[in-house]
């Protein structure tokens, strides 16, 4: 479930950033289903947040709608933070 999913996560997000080279999409199985972790260069992170969590609302809805009846869940991060 995880690649065709993480596939569109990425190329949405690469499509909204100034640096899409930095654009990298992990997947983490957890109790819960699938964990996508979305890093992106620090400079635009908020690009990828939007104004009160709009963008980052509707990238969710979306992989929501990919992923199906397991959903979907993902976290932002910048490329500076380490896991």
């Amino acid at each position: 479930m995880g690649a065709p999913t993480q596939e569109v996560i990425e190329h949405l997000v690469a499509g909204i950033v100034e640096h899409p080279d930095d654009v990298s999409v992990r997947t983490k199985q957890t109790r819960g289903g699938d964990l996508f972790e979305v890093r992106v260069n620090p400079s635009d992170l908020g690009k990828v947040i939007g104004r009160q969590g709009r963008t980052a609302t509707a990238i969710r809805k979306v992989a929501a709608a990919v992923a199906g009846t397991g959903g979907a869940r993902i976290d932002f991060v910048d490329v500076d933070r380490r896991s």
